[in-house]
């Protein structure tokens, strides 16, 4: 049975899951083993129903006993079971198991693979609502390296039995996608969602690697995760690999700075720089379990109402090369972030901002969405451990605009008040004056327009690389 549903140009056949599976199993060279371990056989049921899966289960694997997975895949040095360690672990012991017993003399044109998955499902109290990691080792090519598509996901039912078929679908369709559609990783991401609905499950951290994936950017991969609604932030590493928030942010002191940086300027750097030194000499702030994250908004990916991914991917490299742990996130406003950030800690947390920013979250018009309207966001946002850092303004008359003297709506004015003289905004003093001149919008058109003057707007290195790589538009002048 083949369900049929219009896609934005075309109508598109999504196989069931008993297609799936047969098509594998009826595939006389696809051949390997299955290692689930917490959520029961889930994803190995689906291929025994289809029927023919002896010629491609090897073996079929479930590991409870906490002392006999040790046994088996030894100790991690946290002790914890369902990391990524764990199942990378996993994978590569039973793909040496495929390689020792299967023999290539005997069987030249096996497509060797190894599924494993190691998941927490919802507890009894029903207080955490589970995780897991998933993951696939294989060939599309007896003579090649082996590709991996390693991923974190997130359980949002409420029953443990409803959560393990959840587990079982995701697992066939990672399968089926990593045989058949390897080619069109974007592709690929999307059909994971095959007969599930994003109210079962999120998948929050990808990443691709091996021979067939060498051309894919699991940064611009991790975009889509966001882009197609998969989870609400992804984070990826300045080394251009996604990273668990969760591993990223667990009770830490997170200080976050939101921006288009397109391009990143000395503002930005600035701004950072200045509110890192307040936030870590605050006493509720431990230097050695602080994060800094630099948030980008798909809002701010927007390019004439669409998202452009090349125009990402600039900002995401230059962000990079300055050694910064980046987050996209679909947070329009900033008590979405802050609530975000508060399911990985409750140790204090900082935004640094600038005047317009402040200005913005005092503006009713972003929470008419919400019933108690900017009251109940800001019972969100400022209940929180929170201080806003606040950088200064310089108006074109030259005058500057700080936390004192800044205008706020006439019915907001005693809000802003309440917080501002309760310390959750404080101004940023030991700034530099000459950034106050610089703004990104301004260097971005210098750049599109081959201007000079621009490079001394931006942090050292980032103009050479602007340069060298043409990004952000840029076009080399002619030589006169």
């Amino acid at each position: 049975m083949e369900i049929t549903l219009k896609g934005d140009k075309e109508f598109e056949k999504i196989p069931s899951l008993k297609t799936k599976a047969l098509r594998i199993n009826l595939n006389e060279n696809i051949y390997g083993t299955f290692a689930e371990i917490g959520a029961g056989q889930e994803t190995v049921r689906q291929f025994f129903r289809a029927g023919g899966g002896s010629g491609t289960i090897a073996k079929a694997m479930s590991a409870y006993d906490k002392d006999f997975s040790d046994a088996i895949y030894g100790i991690e040095d946290d002790k914890r079971y369902v990391t990524e360690d764990r199942l990378r672990k996993m994978l590569g012991k039973e793909m040496r198991h495929m390689e020792e017993r299967i023999t290539r003399d005997k069987h030249p044109n096996k497509l060797f693979f190894s599924y494993a998955n190691t998941v927490a499902t919802i507890d009894f109290a029903k207080k955490y609502k589970g995780h897991g990691w998933v993951g696939i080792r294989y060939q599309v090519d007896p003579d090649q390296d082996y590709n991996d598509i390693i991923l974190h996901i997130r359980f949002k039912e409420n029953d443990a039995r409803l959560q393990q078929e959840t587990l079982g679908i995701l697992g066939t369709n990672l399968i089926y996608g990593a045989f058949y559609k390897y080619n069109e990783p974007k592709k690929l991401l999307r059909y994971l969602y095959d007969h599930l609905d994003k109210d079962q499950i999120e998948i929050d951290t990808i990443n691709f690697s091996g021979p067939v994936f060498e051309n894919v950017d699991n940064r611009l991969m991790s975009l889509q995760l966001v882009k197609n609604g998969m989870t609400d932030a992804v984070m990826f590493a300045p080394d251009g690999n996604n990273v668990l928030p969760a591993r990223v942010l667990y009770k830490k002191n997170i200080l976050a700075l939101r921006g288009s940086f397109r391009p990143v300027t000395n503002v930005n750097i600035d701004m950072f720089e200045k509110s890192y030194d307040m936030f870590i000499k605050e006493n509720k702030v431990n230097l050695e379990k602080t994060q800094v994250v630099f948030e980008i908004t798909l809002s701010n990916l927007r390019a004439e109402g669409e998202i452009d991914e090349q125009d990402f991917m600039d900002r995401a490299r230059l962000l990079c090369s300055l050694g910064h742990t980046v987050l996209i996130s679909n947070f329009q406003e900033y008590y979405r972030l802050v609530e975000y950030f508060s399911q990985y800690t409750k140790a204090r947390m900082g935004l640094a901002m600038g005047v317009n920013n402040l200005v913005d979250i005092f503006d009713e018009k972003y929470y008419r969405h919400l019933s108690g309207g900017i009251l109940e966001a800001f019972g969100k946002l400022f209940f929180k451990d929170l201080r806003v850092y606040l950088y200064p303004m310089k108006n074109e008359k030259g005058d500057l605009t700080t936390s004192e003297n800044l205008k706020v709506h006439p019915r907001m004015k005693e809000l802003y008040k309440f917080f501002k003289y309760n310390g959750k905004v404080v101004d940023i003093t030991d700034y530099n004056p000459s950034n106050l001149s610089v703004f990104s919008r301004k260097a971005l058109k210098m750049i599109s327009k081959n201007e000079s003057g621009w490079e001394t707007m931006l942090p050292e290195g980032i103009a050479k690389l602007i340069k060298k790589h043409r990004l952000l538009g840029y076009e080399a002048q002619e030589e006169k």
